[in-house]
């Protein structure tokens, strides 16, 4: 089949196609249709007023509560049996970024994982000959007691250089083993993980399929980069691994962008109609699909937004874990909220919106979602010892 011909879109149609092929418009019935729509969700530890997950999904997802996505994978309070799990956590092949995928995925990365388990890395390479020596008690420990924490593990020693500072040589060795395969996440207790053998987290007809072939891979990957952003630029190998599977989108100002044919029946919807969403302002994820390609968030909605959690904190312009905001069918600024747990209050360190824009129902909406008081919101200020103390804190929990 030739290609179509190339999609001449203004921009605000683009927004309108890319808010409704996102989830925004018409919530996903539960995790795991988001997760089949988008093919994967990223993965963050840091917890200020949400984690990353949860906040993208909360966004997407028909009455989603905080921690849904890690009860869909692992169930709670016991790890859910491998043949039941329809999805499971590991990092984008060639990356560190941790995901939740559907079981499509394992396939296509298995050949990463056979890599990292030869090459050199302190992270995810190799294991050093301490790491050899720890890592087969490591798995019969798990064989004979299921699911365990590196704290878990009979022993004290600690890694020597290490990315994880002073971690020691359970944690890194069990790290290591999973970017490799031979252990995965089963359950998990907060930031704490859980691991155990492939067998009993995988279901055994998934674990059983092939590495899958390097052309197969790349053609998964450049179709799983369209999924996730659903109207996105594309570099020359990935658009020739799926050119029978996207068309060629043309918005003034922008970089040439792709979306899949799947997804044409929308665009086309979408492209006629006289109006974007309505409807009260929402606080997105700093990593939200969305805004994830800053240079087509730029060109496309006149926004420059980073996420400064790891900017040194003189160089911050936004804050530590600033949220953007999406009103109607614009980015109208970002707001940088916190939870105070104990205090069961929302703080507000900071906010930069357009004018005209109310925050208000938005932050009492993400109060109740966390559980906090939602008339509890105050201001505290960037720099104060309450807001150092919280960012201190947001990864342990």
């Amino acid at each position: 089949m030739p290609p179509p011909r190339p999609i001449r879109l203004d921009r605000p149609a683009a927004r309108r196609f890319l808010l409704r092929a996102l989830g925004f418009a018409t919530p996903f019935r539960d995790s795991a249709a988001a997760l089949d729509h988008l093919g994967y969700c990223q993965i963050d530890p840091i917890n200020v007023c949400g984690r990353m997950h949860d906040l993208i999904l909360r966004n997407r997802v028909a009455a989603y509560r905080e921690g849904d996505l890690m009860r869909h994978l692992h169930g709670e309070p016991a790890a859910r049996p491998a043949e039941s799990r329809t999805a499971f956590e590991h990092h984008l092949p060639d990356s560190s970024v941790l995901v939740a995928f559907p079981l499509e995925a394992w396939p296509h990365l298995l050949a990463t994982m056979r890599t990292r388990s030869r090459r050199p890395g302190a992270w995810a390479g190799r294991l050093t000959p301490r790491e050899r020596d720890l890592a087969p008690r490591i798995l019969d420990a798990l064989a004979e007691h299921g699911p365990l924490s590196s704290d878990e593990i009979d022993d004290d020693r600690r890694a020597h250089r290490s990315v994880w500072g002073a971690a020691s040589l359970a944690k890194s060795t069990l790290q290591k083993l999973f970017f490799h395969g031979r252990v995965l996440i089963a359950a998990r207790e907060g930031n704490r993980r859980r691991y155990d053998l492939p067998s009993r987290v995988l279901p055994a007809s998934i674990l059983a399929l092939p590495e899958a072939p390097a052309a197969a891979t790349a053609r998964w990957l450049a179709r799983l980069k369209v999924r996730q952003r659903r109207l996105t630029a594309l570099k020359g190998t990935e658009l020739r691994a799926i050119e029978d599977l996207v068309a060629r989108v043309e918005v003034e100002g922008c970089p040439a962008l792709y979306c899949l044919r799947d997804d044409l029946p929308l665009l086309d919807a979408t492209a006629s109609e006289a109006a974007g969403l309505s409807g009260a302002p929402r606080l997105l994820a700093p990593l939200d699909p969305l805004i994830y390609d800053r240079r087509v968030t730029a060109a496309l909605w006149d926004f420059d937004y980073t996420w400064e959690v790891y900017t040194p904190p003189a160089r911050r312009q936004r804050g530590y874990y600033a949220l953007p905001v999406l009103a109607g069918d614009r980015l109208a600024g970002h707001v940088e909220p916190r939870a105070d747990r104990a205090g069961r209050r929302l703080q507000v360190v900071s906010r930069r919106v357009a004018r005209g824009v109310a925050l208000t129902g938005a932050l009492r909406e993400l109060a109740g979602w966390l559980g906090l008081r939602a008339t509890a919101i105050s201001r505290v200020a960037r720099g104060s010892s309450a807001a150092a103390k919280e960012e201190d804190r947001a990864v342990a929990r």
